[in-house]
Formats: structure tokens, sequence, C-alpha cells
């Protein structure tokens, strides 16, 4: 058997826009589902250490919970993913006002940001792969930022199990720009229980403390003696339930780890963390080229939402990793470089990696 890919309709926005599911699967039957509005994983079904599959992602079972209700399920985030301090940043002496929607902040983008967009596609089929190409053009001056960007994203389904995620872009004028996908996983399956006894790694020494309103400070702290310290796989229950003030700052964990490379503008694909379900065997490693990657605990998940499976999402009932620049990098001139010019090409990999133990 070689993968497949098929399509059906998933409805349409407000507006009348027509939104598209794309079905990918591989030769080992782990099946990917994505919508063209905000790039979003709708649906990732892996299976356990008994080889029974389940759906493993957070989401909804259709547009108008997207459109008005979504955490950021599985979508594509973006032009800025995560926090922009006071929702602006300044760019060659001139200061760019931004949609505020984090209190005083910017998140994931803006108001409508690329979360709320219909994305363009296209599918590609290779050796032993299956993929979606997904486009959007985003204007000059869109939430505020400068320069129409045209951004590809293109998801792939390998034979191997991973879920292969390629970011590009170009500006024909300066901006800043940093992509991600804010997938939502219980490695237990969707909608089942909490995430508290799943163990996680990560390849970082240090992360990047935030003030009351979830801005780094600017401090690279070192990991060790805080719950932030994940060098050795261990359970999230216990740092997610601490006292520690940086934890009561989050509400739990929401926090950018400074993953451990030579140097921060190092770009080499690496391991980026791992995660596992001692109950089902599975689990999820992160690969990436960024420079941080983001753990959020799901702690503002309170039980008003109903997930694609009817079932109730609650605090904790899932975690997202998401690959990253350090939030506020426009504003933190000791931070990598999110600028981007025109003539040049943004470009990132990572890697959602399956397998059991």
């Amino acid at each position: 058997m070689s993968g497949t890919i098929n399509v059906r309709p998933f409805g349409t926005t407000a507006a009348g826009v027509a939104v598209e599911e794309y079905i990918l699967t591989n030769a080992n039957g782990v099946e990917v589902r994505i919508i063209t509005y905000g790039g979003t994983l709708t649906s990732v079904r892996v299976p356990d250490r008994e080889g029974q599959f389940a759906n493993i992602a957070l989401g909804f079972a259709n547009v108008a919970d997207y459109e008005t209700r979504s955490p950021y399920f599985g979508c594509i985030t973006g032009r800025y993913a995560n926090r922009l301090a006071q929702a602006r940043f300044t760019l060659d002496g001139q200061v760019y006002q931004l949609a505020v929607n984090d209190g005083v902040n910017a998140l994931h983008g803006g108001v409508k940001g690329f979360d709320n967009q219909v994305w363009q596609a296209e599918t590609r089929q290779g050796d032993g792969e299956v993929g979606l190409a997904l486009r959007y053009v985003s204007p000059d001056g869109d939430e505020g930022y400068p320069g129409t960007l045209d951004t590809t994203v293109v998801y792939t389904l390998t034979d191997g199990n991973d879920l292969r995620m390629e970011y590009s872009a170009t500006t024909d004028a300066p901006t800043v720009v940093n992509l991600t996908n804010h997938a939502y996983f219980n490695l237990c399956g969707e909608g089942t229980r909490d995430i508290y006894e799943h163990s996680l790694w990560l390849n970082a020494d240090r992360y990047t403390p935030v003030d009351a309103t979830l801005i780094p400070t600017g401090e690279l702290a070192p990991v060790a003696g805080t719950p932030f310290d994940f060098r050795l796989p261990k359970p999230i229950a216990p740092g997610q339930r601490s006292g520690h003030e940086q934890i009561v700052a989050g509400h739990g964990y929401d926090h950018n780890w400074v993953l451990n490379r030579a140097d921060l503008t190092d770009t080499t694909m690496m391991i980026a963390a791992r995660i596992s379900d001692p109950a089902s065997g599975r689990v999820l490693e992160v690969w990436t080229t960024e420079p941080g990657i983001q753990f959020y605990a799901g702690n503002f998940l309170d039980g008003t939402l109903v997930g694609s499976g009817g079932r109730l999402y609650r605090q904790s009932d899932a975690f997202a990793l998401e690959t990253q620049h350090f939030p506020d990098s426009p504003n933190q001139p000791h931070f990598p470089s999110t600028v981007l010019r025109p003539g040049e090409q943004y470009h990132t990999t990572t890697i959602y990696r399956f397998t059991v133990a």
C-alpha cells in the first residue's frame, strides 16, 4: 500500500467561503486531516503499542467553531506566532502599531491572523510520502504588519510516520515573521483524560521567564533547580501544579525554552522534545531548525469547548509544543532576529515524529 490523498467539503465560513478538508494517509494507516481554514490540523490518527488507532489532536467538527471559539487548535499562527509586547515593534526607526488581542499585547498575528484565513491548497505526492502545500498572501498593513508577505506551508506525511512542516515566505518590504503550528495533542486520545502523566523531555538548559502579561523579561534563565528542568524525562503534573512564581504567571506551563544549540543563529535540524504517554505507549518527537520551543499545558481549556469526538475539553487535557523564534523578539535585540527583508527568504522546518514505546 502507498500513501493516499483524499479531499472533502468541510463547510463554509460565515462569509460564504468554501473550506475543504484534505485527508493524508500513509502506507501504515497513519492519517492526518488538514482544512484550508487556517491550514489547520483537525485530526492526527496514530497507533498505540497494541496497534490501536486514535485521534490525538484536539479540534472541532465544523468551521463555525474554528471561526468563533478556537483557542488556535491545530492552526498556522502568523504573521508573528506568540506575543509582542504592547502590540508594537520598531523596525528601521519606524514604529508599527499592531492589532491588540491579548490584554495589552499582540498574540499569534492579531485579531484576524493566519489562523483565520482560507489558504489555497495544492496536493503533492512523492516516493513514500504524501503532502499538501498551502499558500496565503498577506497584504501590506495586514493587522498592522508592513510588507506584502507571500507565505507557503507544506505539510508532508511520510511512510516513516513523520509529519514534516516546511514554512517559507518572502516580502516586498522589511517586516518581521515568526510562523508555527499550534496543534494541541493528547497521546491518550483527544478528549479522553488529562496529560498530567505524560512524560516530557526538552533539549534545553535555559528558558525565557515572563512578566505578568507573559512577555519575556529578556533573561535566558537556567532551568536547573526549577519546574522548567526537563533535561531528564519527567511527568508534567508536579511542575504544572507547583507554586513557582513563573508557573503562577502562566497559569501553568506556557513558556519558551531556549534549545541547546551551539549558538542562537544555528539552524541545523535537531531534536527539541520528546513526550510519551505511559498508558498507550505513544511517543511524539519534535525536530526543528528553530531556536526555541513553547511548551503549553492547556491551561486555559475550561470545559466549555466540545471537541470533534463529542467530549468536553478541560484544563490540561492537551499540550502544545510550538517550535518558534522567541516571543517578543523584535523588541528584544539580543534575541535571534525575526526580521525579513526583500530579496531574502524565510524558511524553517519542523517535524512531528510519531512512534511507540
